[in-house]
């Protein structure tokens, strides 16, 4: 969802300046700053900004620069001459004395130096700048793209070392019945006065290596990591269903963690932990 896009063009001798940042969010977060003249169209800026950028904390800015430097704000001559007439009037009505400097006394009256022009957004100017609004999103947008693109080898790659980590736990779920069935010999005979069962012991050796069978989580988390690739794949934004699909994965890998009874097993469901908390990490920058 992290992007940038700028943009500036020229209506006569204005400079129209547009700017967007995206930062990360649940949802769709969108501040403006607008000038001015454009302010009439803040609903019509809202509408085209979230319908193409769809998710973020969104920062939007437009602002005009004119060309040939900064205009003087104009001196209000008629009103400058009214509150000239005015203060005469009531000095010599009231006998307090006319002011010696009359510039500075009636330059710092009310709305002397305001702009009282009016300011119209003519049609042809918020054309331009609806294409300044436009083209910065397309930089905002190929911005986007791009780091999706990394992100997208980026999981691709975190998915296939998952895959790899789980089918290396085969070899050691393998050799645990053996080892297992050893152990249990081993410390029944420890007791000498303890005569077993051995019918009874294979039943009770193939309830126990049952309750640590890995089988269902192993194909569960297989399919989630397809589900991944797959979704993925998709023309459209999935940046939340691949999160919850992360959230699946975590419970398979949690799951055969505690079924895991062997230090070697134990050590890859870490390392296959540590692979999906850098895609739980990343896919939140996902739409």
């Amino acid at each position: 969802m992290t992007g940038y896009g700028k943009a500036v063009l020229t209506y006569k001798t204005k400079k129209i300046n547009v700017e967007i940042k995206s930062l990360n969010s649940k949802s769709i977060d969108l501040t403006t700053r607008i000038a001015p003249i454009y302010r009439e169209k803040e609903m019509e800026i809202r509408q085209l900004i979230i319908r193409q950028l769809e998710r973020g904390k969104l920062d939007f800015a437009i602002w005009i620069e004119h060309e040939g430097g900064v205009e003087a704000t104009p001196i209000n001559a008629a009103l400058v001459e009214d509150y000239y007439r005015q203060i005469k009037a009531i000095a010599a009505k009231s006998g307090i004395p006319e002011p010696n400097d009359w510039f500075y006394t009636l330059l710092r009256m009310p709305d002397v130096t305001s702009r009282t022009e009016s300011v119209s957004l003519e049609d042809e100017e918020w054309e331009v700048a609806k294409e300044a609004i436009q083209t910065a999103l397309d930089h905002l947008i190929a911005f986007r793209k791009q780091e999706g693109a990394a992100l997208e080898k980026k999981f691709h790659e975190k998915v296939d070392n998952i895959e790899r980590l789980l089918a290396s736990i085969e070899p050691y779920e393998q050799a645990r019945v053996p080892k297992i069935k050893e152990q249990m010999i081993r410390e029944l005979e420890k007791i000498p006065e303890v005569d077993y069962n051995k019918n009874r012991l294979e039943q009770e050796l193939i309830y126990y290596i049952e309750k640590l069978d890995i089988s269902e989580e192993k194909q569960r988390l297989t399919n989630h990591l397809n589900y991944f690739r797959q979704t993925m794949a998709e023309p459209v934004a999935n940046g939340k269903k691949l999160g919850f699909i992360a959230q699946e994965m975590g419970r398979e890998i949690n799951t055969t963690g505690s079924k895991s009874n062997q230090a070697e097993m134990q050590n890859i469901v870490v390392m296959m932990k540590d692979e999906l908390e850098q895609i739980k990490e990343q896919v939140l920058n996902v739409l």
